[in-house]
């Protein structure tokens, strides 16, 4: 199955070697690598440099390392994990700029809800308009119910992602609204006007998916990220204006 590793690259090609085995149905999920001694004969590698290797490969989701008596490296299922926990690590450390981060939002959450337009079933309606009665339910009490209303904001999200059933839209919707609340924190302000105002976008957003207007959808979504990225685009230069002060 593997041949001795390129002396030149000895650490990348052992990595490449057992991935592509692993992609190309060589190795299945379950399956367990040849040992310690038997990889390091194969690969011609040191042991320090197989192990290497190997840690790289669990941190791509590819293998687990499992300790002990009757342990191993087995290969594991394909999984979005790790690339799910790089995106959700961007955004929960603010890395990305308010303008990249509207940018990407929009392109994603405008598709999704014009995917969901078009794949939404009866029940799925139903369940969608349970939770915008419940994000307007938390933004026509007051500001204290802030915090509320973005968990309902992000159930709606969510709902509509799955809708799609695309597993990488889902998927990337889960990392983005998991994680965006640190941005909102430092730049948007939610009092009752900017409540009422984003409850609107999420009414008319859900009311196009339920009736099939996809492009409609789509408009709306795209519409409504870079309204509210507006809004703390201004925040944000309020806070350089301070700063520079």
């Amino acid at each position: 199955m593997f041949r001795a590793a390129k002396q030149n690259k000895i650490f990348q090609d052992v990595v490449d070697q057992i991935q592509e085995a692993i992609l190309n149905d060589k190795l299945k999920p379950g399956d367990v690598l040849p040992s310690e001694r038997e990889l390091k004969e194969m690969l011609q590698v040191s042991r320090g440099t197989l192990r290497e290797a190997l840690r790289v490969l669990e941190q791509k989701g590819l293998i687990h390392i499992k300790l002990g008596v009757g342990g191993g490296a087995v290969v594991r299922d394909a999984s979005y994990e790790p690339v799910s926990e790089s995106l959700a690590l961007l955004i929960r450390h603010q890395k990305v700029s308010l303008t990249h981060l509207a940018e990407f939002r929009a392109g994603v959450e405008g598709e999704a809800a014009a995917h969901a337009a078009r794949r939404i079933s009866t029940a799925e309606a139903d369940e969608l308009q349970k939770l915008v009665d419940s994000a307007v339910s938390s933004a026509t009490r007051d500001t204290s119910q802030a915090q509320a209303f973005l968990e309902a904001d992000k159930a709606v999200h969510m709902h509509l992602a799955a809708i799609t059933r695309n597993p990488i839209t889902i998927f990337v919707h889960k990392s983005i609204h998991e994680n965006i609340d640190r941005y909102y924190e430092r730049f948007l302000i939610l009092d009752v006007s900017t409540l009422q105002e984003n409850v609107q976008d999420l009414k008319e957003i859900v009311q196009a998916v339920v009736t099939g207007l996809g492009e409609q959808a789509r408009d709306l979504a795209i519409g409504h990220v870079y309204r509210f990225n507006t809004y703390m685009q201004s925040v944000l230069a309020q806070h350089r204006d301070t700063s520079d002060a």
